[in-house]
């Protein structure tokens, strides 16, 4: 007994000892290894390889693109999971300050490293893994550690730094197999992102020899497939994507696979037409590719477009929107292959720009596809705000001249046709019905194909709807909001260039698919309304086709490279405004556009000449061969200089000398703004107060240098003692609305307190309107059931009012959620209200339905060009509360 308990208490004095993180003995060691590794170690380590697969399950991958080789770090997960990261933080900590001579201390380190890494911590991150490769003995961290690094420089794009740790990697022996996989997929993301594409592939290719997941495997293989596509090496992306279908993939990855190796193997080059449009029949029509049948009829759409059938791919890409889909980024895609079609093949510009901002909703800024689509939108935007305003002050000025007994005949037969066109609509919705056995039998009973039930029957519903509308009234609120605000203008006159008015395809702030349209008809009084009675109204109408017609045929002409139609409306503009300050620049750019057509340019020459002898545009037409670019820059600062030398001397002269000299030599350069003022300074000393008054203002409302134009300003109000009256600088676009929305009930801007301000929007409470919530991009990822909760709201509280909603990204800081349409501002104020007091959401806090703001149509359009909400919240602080 004696001898038991002797043994007890030396066993319990062994451990006490070994307890301790200074003695490096066995006992200690083996103590400290075994707790280290198997306690805060290991809990550490499992909750940084839970984070990872936290990366993979939420990374929705986007096989229209070449896969990702690793999967994104998303800062969001990162944020959501801070708690998991202290946690693992702590224990690495633990296992480094408890088990100080364990052999586990460096792999501790390796974690926090990694740990700084997912937190951004670059610097720390970096330390770390420097320490580890100086001071480590255990050689595959190292090696671990330097990878990390690689993968940092990388992410860095440090790639001088990136380099220096490959060479030393690349005389490193003994590189374990699990290292050399890591290493070998990290040297891909560094050819990845210096766009090698040949040391990518090669990279990725020599990591399957050590790759031991066969998921891994699969995802490896299925991004060499898409490689050696896009390299148009048929046949190795065939080999890879059979090789990407082994080793049990997802059912995606599997399915895309089988679908690109028959591309690539047989379908592009098969001259079995049907047999080709059978293979994707049966994917459609296989259940298990429910979720991906909008990719099927993309992919199929792509396959009619190289048969050149572009009317069959357009259908099919209509109902590839109209699919549910498991990606919605797909929804991007369609779009922007749409907005393509529309744009390369029919040159309908206007369609096209809708379509892209339809893509752009399910694009985040992160995204490849975003920052182009957004660069090839700003054009389209501008060309929609010029063309759409051409059509509608054409027709309304139309209209005006027309007695009210023929303006109320119009009425008539616009609100007639929009009859006959929903009820023709309505009939398009109905489709054939089956013929079999058992639908005969039903027939012979007074039952068949549903037509004699009335709720099935779409145009027995429209025609029902339009008759309620003849004795009620519009009951029910606006429903495409795009095609009313145009249709009753354009059913007047059409431009006078030969271009198609369609409706618009797609809408950017309604993502939803579209419903059967029930008997939306305008009333006629709300059109008779738009009609301008005023001579004043009718001027705003001009001013502001003066400026569409000039900036639509330069867009045209410079931007969307066609000259033609960019000729016929610069014409147009120089016929019907004949006084315009932008004539000079119309016809140097007729000139331009008929010297890139071998027409008639030297009859612009003549003209400029003749009408415009001042203009650099004629200094520029009369020396074509001028020096330009930078040197033409530098030579003309330093006449500049010289010129403005004279001039400061009281030599006026001798200054305008230098000046005339200067724009015939160096015709539109940088300079030329800077020289055209001084030589109206110069006129204001040696030329009579009419002709230097006349010039300033031209200069006023042409320049567009910030600086000059107000130093312009402030020498025309110093001539006079008063603000110049007009600037016509998008003065007449903004009064449009104003226009046509409100007819004659307006105050005239002398009467209006808020005419003086400087602000882009206008107050019209007849028009269209929308309710939009503001939210920021993070909260709006995470506020997914928020459109859900705004249908229920609307299914409880505004069943009968059609109402729409919708999101998309406004800028990188602001995400809108939309609700629409409403007919004017007392309706959405209503809903604003009811809103305010009974909608509850786990989505929204008190402060997001304070934020949350109303606006009309054209409003909108405006701000979704600037992009500046507080802009417009201080407008709509004014106008609506």
């Amino acid at each position: 007994m004696h001898a038991k308990s002797s043994l007890v208490i030396l066993c319990f004095a062994l451990l006490l000892s070994a307890c301790s993180s200074e003695k490096n003995t066995f006992p200690n060691r083996l103590y400290h290894n075994t707790t280290a590794k198997y306690n805060a170690f290991f809990l550490a380590k499992e909750k940084i390889i839970e984070l990872e697969n936290l990366f993979q399950s939420q990374h929705q991958e986007d096989y229209s693109q070449i896969l990702p080789i690793f999967y994104p770090v998303d800062s969001a997960t990162i944020e959501q999971n801070e708690a998991l990261l202290k946690e693992a933080r702590e224990l690495a900590s633990k296992a480094i300050d408890w088990h100080r001579i364990s052999k586990w201390v460096d792999d501790s380190y390796f974690l926090i490293g990694l740990i700084d890494y997912y937190q951004a911590n670059f610097d720390d991150a970096i330390n770390t893994f420097k320490y580890i490769n100086v001071n480590s003995k255990d050689k595959d961290l190292r090696h671990r550690s330097l990878i990390q690094l690689l993968r940092i420089f990388t992410d860095l794009k440090k790639n001088e730094d990136a380099a220096f740790v490959i060479d030393y990697l690349s005389k490193e022996s003994k590189i374990n197999p699990d290292n050399k996989f890591l290493l070998f997929k990290t040297l891909a993301y560094y050819y990845d992102t210096r766009g090698e594409i040949n040391g990518k592939i090669g990279a990725l290719d020599k990591s399957l020899e050590f790759v031991k997941d066969k998921k891994d495997k699969s995802r490896i293989n299925f991004i060499l497939a898409q490689l050696y596509k896009r390299e148009d090496l048929d046949a190795l992306a065939f080999s890879y994507y059979g090789e990407a279908e082994k080793g049990n993939p997802p059912y995606e990855r599997s399915f895309f696979a089988k679908l690109y190796a028959q591309q690539v193997a047989e379908l592009n080059k098969s001259k079995d037409l049907q047999r080709v449009r059978n293979y994707y029949s049966s994917l459609y029509d296989d259940s298990k590719n429910r979720d991906l049948r909008d990719v099927i009829l993309y992919e199929r759409a792509l396959f009619e477009l190289k048969q050149n059938g572009e009317e069959e791919a357009e259908r099919l890409l209509t109902l590839a929107a109209k699919e549910e889909g498991k990606n919605q980024i797909q929804k991007g895609y369609i779009y922007e292959k749409l907005a393509d079609i529309r744009f390369d093949l029919k040159k309908d510009y206007r369609a096209a720009k809708y379509y892209l901002d339809s893509a752009l909703v399910y694009f985040k800024p992160s995204d490849p596809s975003h920052s182009p689509i957004t660069k090839r939108k700003e054009v389209l935007d501008d060309y929609v705000i010029h063309f759409e305003t051409i059509i509608r002050n054409d027709s309304l000025i139309a209209l005006s001249l027309l007695t009210p007994e023929e303006q109320e005949l119009i009425a008539d037969a616009f609100i007639k046709g929009e009859e006959e066109r929903l009820l023709r609509e309505a009939a398009k919705k109905e489709e054939p019905k089956s013929s079999g056995i058992f639908e005969n039998l039903l027939a012979f009973s007074g039952r068949g194909s549903g037509e004699n039930f009335y709720f099935d029957n779409a145009v027995a519903l429209q025609q029902g709807s339009i008759d309620f509308f003849r004795n009620w009234g519009n009951r029910t609120l606006q429903d495409n909001w795009r095609r009313s605000g145009q249709g009753f203008q354009s059913a007047i006159s059409e431009p006078e260039q030969n271009i198609e008015i369609k409706p618009s395809p797609s809408d950017s702030i309604q993502v939803e698919d579209e419903k059967p349209l029930l008997g939306q008809l305008p009333d006629k009084e709300s059109l008779m309304a738009q009609i301008p009675k005023t001579e004043e109204s009718l001027k705003v109408l001009r001013e502001a086709l003066d400026i569409s017609y000039f900036e639509l045929g330069k867009l045209l002409f410079l931007d969307l490279k066609e000259p033609d139609p960019g000729i016929g409306y610069l014409e147009n503009h120089i016929e019907k405004y004949p006084n315009s300050v932008k004539k000079p620049e119309s016809y140097y750019l007729l000139y331009l556009a008929q010297t890139e057509i071998n027409g008639d340019a030297r009859r612009y020459v003549e003209r400029l000449n003749k009408e415009f002898p001042e203009s650099p545009f004629t200094f520029s037409v009369n020396n074509p061969e001028g020096a330009t670019g930078n040197l033409a820059y530098l030579e003309s600062s330093k006449k500049y200089e010289e010129a403005y030398s004279k001039y400061y001397s009281r030599q006026y002269q001798e200054a305008r000398s230098i000046i005339r000299s200067t724009l015939e030599a160096y015709p539109l350069t940088r300079n030329t703004e800077k020289f055209m003022l001084l030589d109206i300074m110069v006129s204001g000393k040696i030329d009579d107060r009419e002709r230097y008054q006349s010039r300033l203002e031209n200069y006023i409302q042409n320049t567009e240098d910030t600086g000059l134009l107000n130093m312009a300003r402030n020498m025309l109000i110093a001539l006079t003692g008063e603000k110049p009256k007009t600037e016509q600088k998008n003065e007449g676009l903004e009064a449009v609305a104003r226009i046509s929305e409100e007819g004659d009930d307006r105050k005239s801007e002398s009467d209006s307190e808020e005419a003086e301000e400087v602000t882009p929007y206008k107050e019209n409470p007849n028009q269209t309107h929308i309710f939009v919530i503001v939210l920021e991009p993070k909260q709006a990822a995470e506020a997914k059931g928020l459109l859900a909760d705004l249908e229920n709201f609307h299914s409880q509280n505004f069943s009968n009012a059609r109402l729409r909603t919708g999101n998309m990204n406004l800028n990188s800081e602001n995400a809108i959620f939309i609700v629409s349409p409403f007919n004017n501002a007392e309706r959405a104020l209503a809903y604003r209200e009811k809103f305010m007091q009974d909608f509850n959401t786990s989505s929204l806090n008190s402060s997001d339905k304070d934020n949350s703001f109303l606006i009309s149509i054209e409003n909108f359009q405006e701000l979704n060009k600037r992009k500046d909400i507080n802009e417009y919240r201080n407008f709509y602080k004014k106008t609506y509360q």
